[in-house]
């Protein structure tokens, strides 16, 4: 069976060999000396200023809405996982749909200030399977109407663009390190901003609001990594450069062998250092993709349609329905195929050869 993506797991004697220091402690939640050490060496390997490690990656979404967001209406994308919107509506915000670019997958910066009314306190957007939206120009029209900017950037760690980490970009930044992304801690995530005050907000905000443990800056919910998800961090971090270098190697065998006569794949924006997390076709018609993955399924591959259906399109989301027609026709011709460190040729040339008979 070869599935859409596989878990990075390292030797298990070296996961041991951290949580055994846990356990020696009796320390395994409450940000303990686990959580600091890889947090530090998180900086370290993304070439960033600020992080706050969390129990899960949707979490910062919420509490960047929180901070930020002041119930307000929210500039977002229809092409995302569903816990972008899903947290927009959890924190009693109302979504904005805007469009996507064609190419990058990306919101569509230039239709973003028509969507802008006096009701709008932020914009919540996403860098598509690690792919950089275009942050000058939404910095731009965020300073221009006074608006906050928050990424979720759950695909993206290790990606740079203009040589500075994705994660500097923005008031807050969020990531998910949830076993199936690139680096991860089993469940896990992470809040990024480069402002300092704001940092402090972030930081009581997910550790109940404490100030020392008899008193509180402010309210906060629960959203702490524990020892134990840190621990896994600790020793999946030193695998990185050479799972970076096997998923290089399958993207590379798809760029090279694909039938791009009638399949095509995201454009990466320029100036950016691409992290291979997510490998996406997108096919002339809704029923080629159907007919590929049935195919597919058949001999136990099984690709992903990420993301289906386009967001604007839930009813739990959306009091009056939208078009968003580069969103929906998006959302319904593509798929991600297998990429996960260990993926053989054998394999590679197994799912290409019947994608391209399938085309």
């Amino acid at each position: 069976m070869i599935n859409v993506t596989k878990t990075f797991l390292p030797p298990q004697s070296e996961y041991n060999a951290v949580l055994k220091r846990a356990w020696d402690r009796f320390w395994i939640t409450n940000r303990g000396p686990l959580v600091q050490e890889l947090e530090d060496k998180l900086l370290s390997f993304l070439n960033t200023d600020n992080i706050i490690l969390t129990t899960n990656g949707t979490l910062p979404l919420q509490i960047a809405l929180k901070v930020l967001a002041k119930s307000g209406e929210i500039i977002t994308t229809p092409f995302s996982y569903a816990a972008t919107t899903a947290a927009i509506v959890w924190e009693n915000c109302t979504p904005v749909f805007v469009d996507i670019h064609p190419e990058y997958l990306t919101i569509d910066e230039t239709k973003i200030e028509e969507a802008i009314t006096e009701n709008t306190t932020a914009i919540l957007v996403t860098h598509v399977f690690g792919n950089p939206c275009n942050v000058s120009v939404i910095k731009a029209i965020a300073d221009k109407y006074n608006l906050k900017v928050i990424y979720d950037a759950a695909h993206c760690f290790g990606v740079t663009y203009k040589n500075k980490s994705i994660f500097d970009f923005g008031d807050i930044s969020t990531c998910s390190f949830h076993a199936t992304k690139l680096f991860h801690t089993g469940e896990g995530g992470a809040l990024f901003t480069s402002n300092e005050e704001l940092k402090h907000q972030l930081f009581y905000s997910h550790n109940f609001g404490h100030n020392g443990p008899l008193d509180f800056f402010g309210v906060g919910i629960n959203a702490k990594m524990s020892e134990l998800q840190a621990a896994m961090g600790l020793a999946v971090l030193p695998y990185m450069e050479e799972v970076l270098k096997q998923r290089k190697v399958v993207v590379d065998f798809y760029n090279e062998n694909l039938d791009f006569t009638r399949v095509r794949t995201m454009k990466i924006r320029e100036n950016t250092k691409w992290n291979y997390s997510y490998y996406s076709i997108i096919f002339e018609s809704e029923s080629k993709l159907l007919a590929v993955q049935q195919k597919l399924n058949q001999i136990e591959i099984y690709p992903r349609r990420y993301f289906y259906p386009a967001l604007n399109t839930v009813e739990y989301y959306i009091s009056t329905k939208v078009n968003m027609p580069i969103a929906e026709d998006i959302a319904k011709c593509v798929m991600c195929l297998p990429l996960y460190a260990g993926l053989s040729k054998n394999d590679l040339e197994t799912i290409v050869a019947q994608i391209n008979s399938a085309l």
